[in-house]
């Protein structure tokens, strides 16, 4: 073992070395970051901890002999052992605060590589932190105008006007396209289940500097690493069992399914469907898994129409599918089980309430037509407009006025009339007033009240 860590700590080294193409220093410091982050998960911290160290060494020598290149390789390798945890964002604010006292040219183009690689992610853990290095870059620049004697710094001014704008897009929470990007959140995401951070807090180089007081992974923790292991592999298997009893049999399906049960939030699941990046129309099948899941889940989760929502208003093709999704569930409803018809009405409803679809999507059903209403089929489309009316008055007229100026929604305009006179508020004299609401906005010409 102590002859693969010599050879893996020499590794660092080959970041001298001239890569032909940025983007291979890139993926080069990603992957080497994340064997890095799964050796310390596998066989204990002491390991990554000892990489740190002679990763700041050679920083350190790098810096001192101005060598930008290599200097730039080590700060990916830095910068990518933080994003996968390996060490928490006190190093990385430790060695902003260094660079940004003198900002000489190397300093700039380091911060640089800080910031587009873990900028977002930077801020995200320590806002505190990250406004006060943007405090010390700012006195800093207002030093170098006082001494100058144009008033203007003597660093490359592309360089710093470009270091400038990246501070200000951290700042506007704006992502730089080199930060974050699919491969590694799914990666990071596996190492954050088992791994806590080596927490490298830079002190006085006394001994064993990088070593942190609160390792716990020893080798007697074998046990509790393989049970971990164990249950990770349980969740997946979990999780694919799942998707296959709800039928989703592409790789593309699955895919959408974790993400979407995986996620954070639906911000973070949004975020991540976006750059799923799906070939050719399989992009169609992330509505369809959506509606799918709230379907099946009980009790019903607006979580999925809220994604859905945001899909929607981003990518109007979103918004055809979920209504010819919606058209194919309405053919089905008489083999459709109470709770599944229930979820739907309430999907319908959300997504009318939000604005993402109009009561046009009502217009493949005949609500007027006695003999299509069926007793299954009523009590449905009564679920759609009772959840519509539970609405404030504004919000009701809104989503009614949508369909009021269209001549071919005419029909659709009288099935509605007579659908809700006859079988929602005959039923529910309560929702009386709201009904006066919806056939006025019907039959205006006003605007929308939003």
């Amino acid at each position: 073992m102590e002859m693969s860590q010599r050879r893996i700590f020499r590794c660092p080294k080959c970041v001298e070395l001239k890569l032909p193409r940025e983007g291979a220093a890139f993926w080069y410091a990603a992957v080497f970051a994340a064997f890095v982050a799964g050796m310390a998960y596998l066989v204990g911290n002491d390991f990554s901890a000892e990489l740190v160290a002679s990763l700041a060494k050679s920083f350190e020598d790098e810096y001192l002999r101005n060598e930008e290149l290599s200097l730039r390789n080590l700060t990916l390798l830095l910068s990518y052992l933080y994003i996968f945890n390996v060490f928490t964002s006190d190093l990385i604010y430790d060695l902003l605060t260094i660079l940004s006292k003198q900002l000489l040219e190397i300093d700039v183009s380091t911060i640089l590589t800080i910031l587009q690689c873990s900028g977002i992610k930077l801020r995200h853990d320590d806002p505190v932190a990250m406004k006060n290095f943007i405090l010390s870059v700012q006195n800093r620049m207002n030093e170098l105008k006082a001494t100058s004697e144009d008033g203007k710094s003597n660093i490359n001014n592309k360089r710093m006007e470009f270091m400038l704008e990246t501070i200000c897009n951290i700042k506007n929470n704006k992502k730089s396209p080199k930060e974050d990007t699919l491969q590694y959140a799914q990666i990071n995401k596996w190492l954050q289940k088992g791994s806590n951070g080596v927490s490298c807090l830079i002190q006085k180089k006394n001994g064993h500097w990088w070593l942190s007081s609160n390792m716990a992974f020893l080798a007697d923790n074998a046990e509790e690493v393989a049970a971990r292991i164990e249950g990770d592999v349980l969740e997946v298997q979990k999780m694919l069992q799942l998707a296959a009893t709800l039928g989703m049999n592409t790789d593309a399906r699955r895919a959408i399914f974790c993400i979407i049960m995986t996620s954070v939030d639906v911000l973070d699941a949004f975020q991540k469907l976006l750059r799923l990046d799906l070939p050719g129309k399989q992009d169609r099948d992330i509505m369809r898994v959506i509606l799918r899941c709230c379907l099946r889940e009980e009790p019903f989760n607006k979580y999925y129409t809220i994604l859905a929502s945001h899909l929607c208003k981003h990518d109007k093709n979103q918004k055809y599918t979920l209504q010819y999704c919606l058209w194919d569930h309405f053919k089905r409803l008489e083999s459709m089980n109470p709770m599944t018809s229930l979820h739907l009405a309430r999907f319908v409803a959300e997504m009318l309430a939000s604005f993402t679809l109009s009561l046009a999507v009502l217009k493949t059903v005949e609500l007027s037509d006695t003999k299509q209403l069926t007793p299954t089929r009523i009590m449905h489309f009564r679920m759609i407009f009772e959840a519509i009316f539970k609405n404030p008055d504004r919000v009701v007229w809104n989503i009614f006025k949508r369909i009021a100026v269209a001549p071919e929604l005419e029909t659709l305009r009288n099935g509605i009339k007579f659908f809700v006179r006859e079988y929602v508020v005959s039923r529910n004299k309560g929702f009386a007033g709201k009904f006066k609401v919806a056939k006025r906005a019907l039959n205006s010409v006003e605007v929308l009240l939003y």
